[in-house]
């Protein structure tokens, strides 16, 4: 993904709410498989990390895009934006 790729997508986050929230028990298999389903409806996601959840927010996020197969766009603060295109219905289209 290209720097320009990535401003497009951070631009488009910027008024998402997060649709999960990391807590305490940190990132579990079951939060894991919700967000990678998550994908099929969107392609942009934006995860929220709770402040009693111990582990790192970057760490988490690169657990989760590698486990979802997903890419980081941004961590900032406590929160954590993911983008997986869909290969079918692509409703994102990158700048070049």
């Amino acid at each position: 993904m290209t720097s320009k790729q990535r401003a497009y997508l951070k631009g488009l986050a910027n008024g998402l709410d997060p649709i999960f929230q990391v807590g305490k028990s940190s990132l579990t298999p079951e939060l894991t498989d919700a967000i990678g389903e998550a994908f099929h409806k969107n392609e942009l996601i934006k995860v929220a990390v709770l402040k009693n959840c111990d582990d790192d927010p970057k760490l988490i996020a690169d657990m989760v895009s590698g486990r979802t197969h997903s890419q980081v766009v941004q961590v900032i603060g406590k929160k954590i934006v993911l983008y997986k295109p869909n290969r079918d219905n692509p409703r994102i289209i990158l700048p070049q």
